[in-house]
């Protein structure tokens, strides 16, 4: 048997360490490993992106009235919440049937205009009125002498309804009303843009409080803050 020499050795050697050809079924199959890596990956991002963002949506509709509410028509609030010394009012607002007043509430919220505002005129069985005294509104109904307490039931217009005076007025007027009982013109003196959904306890327990003889409080009754919110 023929010796192989030393030199052949080594050339053998250098052609078994010479990789192969890679074929082009496995360059495809590469190529899609990587396209499935790079799918996940992106949709792993958009997921967590979404879900950051709902979070972020739970907690920014609910901003106070000194913080700005800034998105698109779908993010305007849909109720909003007075925090008071007596409790909380939660209140829906009626976008759709009042939206310029709705948007005059939700600017004026905005700018703080409601921190710290009294409700003075507290009428039992009528009405209770935060904001502007000389606005001539509850002048107007109680001139008339009419018993709120026994109106008729088949009254269109019924108790907590939220609405503020159609007296024209500049933004640091936004006056609020809500109702205590049924108010049978209460659309010829109040733009009604809301509705107590909760805290009608609270607004009865201001409507009880003792008031002088021009049906102001004797004892301070006010609005701590307003908080905005898209859900409840």
């Amino acid at each position: 048997m023929a010796r192989i020499k030393p030199q052949a050795l080594l050339q053998q050697s250098k052609k078994k360490k010479v990789p192969s050809r890679i074929s082009v079924t496995t360059l495809v199959l590469y190529g899609l490993i990587v396209l499935v890596m790079v799918f996940f990956l992106f949709a792993t991002f958009r997921h967590w992106t979404r879900r950051s963002t709902t979070h972020s949506e739970d907690g920014l509709p609910n901003l106070t009235h000194e913080e700005a509410f800034v998105g698109s028509s779908s993010d305007v609030p849909r109720f909003a919440v007075f925090n008071t010394s007596k409790g909380s009012i939660t209140v829906e607002l009626y976008k759709e049937g009042s939206p310029g007043v709705v948007d005059e509430f939700i600017e004026s919220c905005q700018m703080g205009h409601f921190k710290g505002m009294s409700f003075n005129r507290v009428i039992k069985n009528f009405v209770i009125q935060g904001g502007n005294f000389e606005s001539g509104v509850t002048e107007d109904w109680t001139s008339k002498g009419k018993h709120y307490s026994h109106l008729d039931e088949r009254l269109k217009h019924e108790a907590f309804m939220l609405g503020t005076s159609k007296v024209k007025h500049d933004k640091d007027g936004f006056e609020l009303f809500i109702t205590t009982a049924p108010i049978p013109d209460l659309n010829e003196k109040l733009n009604v843009f809301g509705r107590v959904i909760k805290g009608e306890d609270v607004v009865q327990e201001i409507e009880e409080v003792d008031t002088d003889e021009h049906y102001r409080p004797k004892s301070p009754i006010g609005i701590i803050s307003v908080t905005l919110k898209q859900r409840i």
